[in-house]
């Protein structure tokens, strides 16, 4: 009963402005000039659990997950992997707590004074691309550069570029010895480059097409450290849907073959991409990919899909056999989005403050979720979110979306994000 006595003194004392306490505590996103007039903030550093009257199990863990969720968004690009709560003391939780709130808001300025490091000596080309892209990638993508490679020693990037109109291009420019220098030196991650406005951190572009619909094909991974469970192809001027081409790059280039015959009234055009359809397929077949559009691991990925989102190619998270790991948003996908909108749409303040409220009362479901480890569904939220391509939204995402990625065990999947979000670009997409 003291301890309770004391707690309640201790708030009061912190509080002397006689206003009620803002729910969100010191991590508070909302900036709107009347919140802040309406409701205490405490000051950063400071936790939400402190705020709150909770049972003492349950404060524990949420200053855990606080903390996480702190150092995600706090620390570099480079350093995230070093500095997670997994190794990081709570000093150094706290020591990043501290930091002067100019410094953490002026995110614009630090990304200005960000330079890549060097590329450590002695790489081979497999070791430098996961050093860069923090992810393997699998044998199919040595097997198409070796097979371009056939059809243009020289110049292996453009092979497939004049008959089908693709380009080699992000961990191949390894591959090619180009990105060994960058000529922007302002972007903070080589994961960067040419990643796509709607590429989330689970995809991972390796060939371009058009400009007009920037068409691309990547993998997606679920999992950061496990090889890629498909390839994927988004046209990013169009929209966000990431649709499965296949297993590996062949059956998704086979793929867009196909189309373009289907497509292509031009018969001299249908007789240079059948000519090359061959060797494609005769290539894949001798190095053991399938060319088939849904494989039966495809198929079994499916089974486990907890939820489509709203880029369609389905999130993975762990299920235990009591149906712990996910729970539903409150919300179907097409509320979800008016609620955006509505928020997006807002011609002041008050408008967006008051379009925030049901977002506002998910992001509450979010964070008992966190709490019972059903981290499925935060990690659906930030997706979605992301994916609803609004800067509107940045913050809350960030707020969101690595603490997922970290509950879930994908901490370089966080680092991608957040240097993408410091850097959402929609053109001028490579690094070079």
């Amino acid at each position: 009963m003291a301890s309770v006595l004391s707690s309640a003194a201790k708030k009061m004392e912190e509080n002397n402005s006689g206003k009620p306490p803002c729910k969100y505590g010191a991590e508070c996103y909302r900036e709107n000039v009347q919140h802040q007039a309406n409701f205490w903030h405490p000051k950063k550093g400071k936790r939400k659990s402190d705020i709150q009257d909770e049972d003492d199990a349950s404060s524990v863990k949420k200053r855990k997950i606080d903390a996480a969720s702190d150092l995600t968004e706090k620390v570099s690009e480079e350093e995230a992997g070093n500095a997670s709560p997994e190794n990081g003391s709570e000093d150094e939780v706290d020591e990043i707590q501290e930091k002067d709130d100019a410094e953490e808001s002026d995110d614009s300025d630090e990304s200005e004074d960000i330079t890549l490091p060097a590329t450590p000596t002695n790489l081979n080309p497999r070791e430098e691309i996961e050093w860069k892209f923090k992810m393997k990638m699998p044998e199919d993508f040595y097997d198409l550069w070796k097979f371009c490679k056939s059809l243009d020693k020289k110049n292996p990037k453009d092979a497939l570029k004049e008959t089908l109109g693709l380009q080699l291009v992000g961990p191949y420019d390894v591959l090619a010895g180009d990105l060994k220098r960058t000529s922007d030196s302002k972007r903070a991650s080589y994961c960067l480059h040419w990643r796509y406005y709607y590429d989330p951190p689970e995809f991972q572009t390796v060939v371009r097409g058009d400009d007009e619909t920037q068409h691309h094909l990547g993998y997606y991974r679920d999992e950061p450290s496990k090889l890629p469970s498909f390839v994927g192809a988004n046209s990013a001027k169009k929209n966000c849907i990431i649709s499965p081409q296949g297993e590996n790059i062949f059956a998704a280039i086979k793929a867009h073959m196909d189309k373009l015959c289907k497509t292509s009234k031009d018969k001299a055009e249908q007789s240079r991409i059948q000519s090359l359809q061959k060797p494609l397929t005769d290539w894949a077949k001798k190095s053991g990919h399938s060319l088939e559009t849904k494989t039966k691991d495809m198929k079994a990925r499916d089974k486990k899909v907890v939820t489509r989102t709203f880029h369609g190619a389905g999130i993975v998270v762990p299920v235990d056999a009591s149906g712990v790991g996910y729970r539903e948003l409150p919300e179907t996908d097409a509320n979800l989005k008016r609620i955006f909108k509505k928020v997006v749409d807002s011609e002041n303040d008050y408008e967006r403050n008051k379009h925030l409220e049901p977002l506002d009362e998910i992001i509450s479901f979010v964070q008992f979720a966190n709490d019972e480890c059903d981290y499925g569904e935060g990690y659906e939220l930030g997706i979605d979110l992301f994916m609803f391509g609004s800067d509107a939204f940045d913050r809350i995402i960030l707020n969101i979306l690595p603490l997922a990625y970290m509950l879930l065990g994908r901490k370089e999947f966080g680092t991608i994000l957040q240097a993408h979000m410091k850097d959402r670009r929609k053109e001028n997409l490579s690094m070079m």
